[in-house]
């Protein structure tokens, strides 16, 4: 994919982004690319088990694990000695990859006793 000027700004900015553009514009192969620059990032990588990554549907979370599970599997491959890309793939699984509801829906769950409501609520 050839990248825009924009999109290249979205993927190389130091801080926080918003992302929005209308469908079939690239947004997920931009923030893709965003996420592996940071867990691929030498001097001060962010582990993959801390991502929190909010879609609102559970197709669009599910796609957007697999292309950074492959971003990863590549990158293993161009540096196949680096473990530490081998240990970002392995975090990746504990990654918080959901939509908006499940990661609400968890948080309410985690947070049940401060929030002062059953822990067996139902929604």
């Amino acid at each position: 994919m050839k990248l825009t000027d924009s999109q290249k700004d979205a993927i190389n900015y130091n801080g926080n982004i918003l992302v929005a553009a209308a469908a079939g514009s690239g947004k997920t192969a931009v923030l893709v690319e965003r996420i592996v620059k940071k867990l691929c990032d030498s001097e001060n990588p962010i582990s993959a088990d801390r991502l929190l990554i909010v879609t609102f549907t559970n197709a669009a979370a599910a796609e957007m694990r697999s292309r950074i599970e492959k971003r990863l599997d590549e990158e293993c491959g161009k540096n196949p000695q680096n473990t530490a890309l081998y240990m970002q793939k392995y975090l990746l699984s504990n990654a918080k990859i959901c939509t908006i509801d499940s990661f609400c829906i968890d948080l309410v769950r985690e947070n049940f006793e401060v929030l002062d409501i059953s822990p067996d609520f139902t929604m």
